[in-house]
C-alpha cells in the first residue's frame, strides 16, 4: 500500500513540475540564454574540465545562496522604489535618496560606462550596494515605518546589517560556512516576518 502512494506521489509530482515548466516556458519566465551566449558556452567548457572538482561542488552549493540573496535584494530594490514613488512622486531619486548614495551610484555608472559595459539597468538604484539600501531605507523611515509590523527601526536596520554581512562571502566567491547559511536564512525569514 505504502509503495502504491509514493509512486502516486512522485507521478502527481512529475505532471505538476511538467506543467510548471510549461507555463515558465509560455510566460517566458525560465531563465532566457540568447543564442550568442550559448554558442560562447562551447569556448570555456574545454577550460572548465581542469578545475578541480571540489571548486564545482562548492560552486553548485553556493548558487543556492546567491539564489536567495538575488531574489531578497532585488524585492527589496523593487520595495523601495514602488514606496518611494508612491509617497514622494517619480522624482522621489533625487529628493529623498541621501546625497551619499547617489553619488556613488552615479559613480558606479560612470565607471562601468567608461569601461564599455552595456547598462545593467536604467535604474540609478540597482547601482547602489545592499548597504546602502538601508540607509534609503533608514533616512525615509516614516515612510517605510508602517510597512514593519511594530519593528523599530533600530530592529529593521538590524537585519538588514545582517543581511549585509552575510553577503560578502556569497558576493565574493567564498565557501559559506554552515552556520553562516542558517544565519542567512534566518535573516531572510526575519525580513519578511517583520513585514506580516
Amino acid at each position: 500500500m505504502n509503495e502504491n502512494r509514493l509512486e502516486l506521489f512522485f507521478l502527481k509530482s512529475a505532471v505538476i513540475t511538467r506543467d510548471l515548466n510549461l507555463v515558465m516556458a509560455h510566460q517566458n519566465l525560465s531563465a532566457s540564454r540568447g543564442s550568442l551566449e550559448a554558442q560562447a558556452d562551447s569556448l570555456v567548457s574545454d577550460y572548465l574540465k581542469q578545475v578541480d572538482y571540489r571548486i564545482t561542488i562548492d560552486a553548485e552549493r553556493m548558487s543556492e545562496f546567491y539564489r536567495l540573496f538575488y531574489i531578497l535584494e532585488n524585492d527589496i530594490r523593487d520595495l523601495i522604489e514602488e514606496t518611494l514613488e508612491d509617497s514622494k512622486g517619480i522624482d522621489w531619486w533625487n529628493t529623498v535618496v541621501p546625497q551619499f548614495v547617489r553619488d556613488n551610484a552615479k559613480k558606479n555608472l560612470d565607471r562601468e560606462a567608461a569601461e564599455g559595459l552595456p547598462p545593467r539597468s536604467e535604474r540609478h538604484l540597482d547601482y547602489t550596494t545592499f548597504g546602502e539600501l538601508g540607509e534609503i531605507i533608514k533616512e525615509n523611515w516614516e515612510v517605510f515605518s508602517g510597512m514593519f509590523s511594530n519593528a523599530s527601526r533600530n530592529r529593521v536596520l538590524r537585519v538588514i546589517n545582517r543581511l549585509n554581512l552575510v553577503r560578502g562571502p556569497i558576493a565574493h566567491c567564498n565557501m559559506l560556512p554552515e552556520e553562516e547559511a542558517i544565519r542567512l536564512k534566518l535573516a531572510v525569514r526575519d525580513w519578511y516576518k517583520l513585514m506580516e
